[in-house]
């Protein structure tokens, strides 16, 4: 099982092969939906690490496969720009589990 980083930059990709995690940088919709669908059809990658912009890029179709791809988990990560929207909604998820504000 392995984990593989779509990234929209040199830095979140190159950071993360620092740790092991094999990587691709794209930047265009039609690029990055070819190498996705190369990735999917991998047996060996379970879990696909891909940057807030790439998937602002479609996002129907990365909820879609977040729901309905049974072997491969889809992973959205802020990138060195920062993606307050994850953060937020992170916060968001956790305090309506609790009840508390955080």
């Amino acid at each position: 099982m392995k984990l593989f980083c779509l990234s929209d930059n040199v830095d979140t990709e190159v950071g993360l092969r620092l740790v092991g995690i094999d990587g691709k940088v794209v930047h265009e919709k039609e690029e990055f939906l070819e190498e996705l669908e190369r990735i999917l059809e991998d047996p060996s990658i379970a879990v696909v690490l891909i940057t807030t912009k790439l998937v602002e890029l479609c996002p129907d179709i990365i909820s879609d496969l977040k729901l309905h791809e049974p072997n491969t988990l889809i992973v959205e990560i802020p990138d060195r720009h920062g993606a307050e929207s994850v953060g937020v909604a992170v916060d968001q998820c956790i305090s309506e589990a609790i009840g508390v504000k955080i």
